[in-house]
């Protein structure tokens, strides 16, 4: 069969190179792919937000099977167009994507069905909201509502500060469209954690819980980014809890999703914060596979993937189905470009990938790479995901940051506490 993967980051790399291994599949495209990706697949230069070129382009080499792997094009609705022309494709229609491209339609989603969230407010006006921080406590957490890159979130310390959020989000409108519109809610103390879930509407298969890190330097200090490194799986996460998430978070959404008329099939991505007491709550929800937690699961999955896409698009998943893994933890590190997450710099060579070859315990997913020749370059902000397989946390951790310190380019930047959290949890049960 013929594949395409609709995309150009490290998630996507993840995602060919893992569909590459079925022996189900003949050949793989990627839209528009990256310096990483072109070694594996035939990477086509296209907007992944022409969705109707995109249709076109499948019809026309008779794609077999699509695999989305960013939100704008789910959120412009993608799967309709693409199920319009009888074209297979993996993941939510425009309206179940609201999930991820409306944070209001997301909280009062949960709301309504009692799927456990922050208490939250909407407001459509800077006064308004402007009022409201005026009569509440810090902390708390300004949402924009639309989609921001994974940077439209605030935790407020202070009103002062909360009134500068809300003025660059409302009057500014740094993020654009997406801050017509802010929640405010309440701030929930706790550890994150990254639950993502295949489903075909009916089914739930989850994936192993993963830890993103969204701040840019150690220490969860700095700004927020799209994710700099994650680990699976979660040594705080036990089978208890597991079902928990699954029955009172995963499943019930499927089930009100249905029941407000969006089938939803693909990945229902619940971002988790795991109070003190065990409970978890929805800090928000994604549409589709987390970047970078993609690269570490699918490193850790021994199991054909491409079954279980077919499966969601056909509405074949079964309750019975399962996913084999690998033995051990798999973490990943993301490297960064200097000015990322504003102003990234570009056009830098990369040294050192190819001393990291052939080890099989280790796989350098690119992000923001383009191939000139037998060179790779800087074209984005986050360039490479160093991804490896340990017995242990600490196995892990150490393969991959040794992996890393053979990789450079000029400007290059990377947290050196990703897993640290795994392993302070580990040393505190002895």
């Amino acid at each position: 069969m013929k594949v395409l993967v609709i995309g150009g980051g490290g998630r996507e790399h993840a995602l060919v190179w893992k569909i590459s291994q079925s022996s189900r599949v003949k050949s793989v495209f990627c839209i528009p792919g990256n310096g990483g990706i072109s070694d594996i697949a035939e990477c086509v230069d296209r907007n992944v937000n022409d969705v109707d070129g995109l249709a076109g382009f499948a019809k026309q080499e008779r794609i077999d099977m699509v695999i989305v792997g960013p939100e704008n094009p789910l959120a412009m609705g993608i799967v309709d167009r693409f199920e319009k022309d009888g074209i297979p494709i993996f993941g939510p229609r425009k309206i179940g994507a609201q999930i991820e491209a409306s944070k209001v339609f997301a909280k009062e989603l949960m709301d309504k069905y009692n799927i456990p969230t922050a208490s939250f407010k909407v407001f459509r006006s800077f006064e308004e909201a402007g009022g409201y921080i005026d009569q509440i406590n810090p902390p708390f957490v300004i949402k924009a509502d639309g989609l921001c890159a994974g940077k439209g979130a605030y935790v407020i310390r202070n009103r002062e500060e909360g009134r500068g959020i809300l003025k660059d989000v409302m009057v500014n409108m740094i993020h654009g469209q997406a801050g017509e519109r802010v929640i405010i809610e309440e701030f929930l103390p706790g550890v994150e954690a990254s639950y993502l879930a295949f489903t075909d509407g009916k089914s739930v298969l989850p994936m192993l819980p993963s830890q993103d890190h969204k701040p840019l330097f150690d220490n969860d200090q700095g700004p927020n980014t799209g994710g700099m490194g994650a680990y699976t799986p979660i040594p705080f996460i036990d089978d208890r809890m597991e079902n928990d998430i699954n029955n009172s978070i995963m499943k019930r959404t499927i089930k009100a999703l249905k029941s407000e008329g969006a089938h939803y099939r693909g990945v229902l991505y619940g971002g988790l914060m795991i109070m003190g007491d065990g409970k978890p709550y929805v800090i928000e929800f994604n549409a589709r596979l987390g970047d970078p937690e993609t690269q570490p699961i699918l490193f850790k999955m021994e199991s054909d993937i491409v079954p279980i896409f077919q499966a969601c698009i056909n509405e074949q998943l079964s309750e019975s189905t399962t996913i084999t893994w690998k033995e051990g933890v798999s973490v990943c590190i993301v490297l960064a470009s200097r000015g990322y997450p504003e102003k990234t710099e570009k056009g830098m060579i990369i040294h050192g990938l190819n001393d990291v070859k052939g080890d099989k315990d280790i796989m350098v997913f690119h992000a923001g790479t383009k191939k000139v020749g037998n060179d790779f370059y800087t074209s984005g902000g986050r360039v490479l995901a160093v991804t490896a397989m340990g017995k242990t946390y600490s196995d892990a951790i150490k393969k991959a940051y040794e992996a890393v310190a053979q990789i450079s380019f000029e400007g290059m930047q990377y947290r050196r506490d990703i897993g640290s959290k795994a392993l302070s949890y580990m040393g505190s049960i002895g």
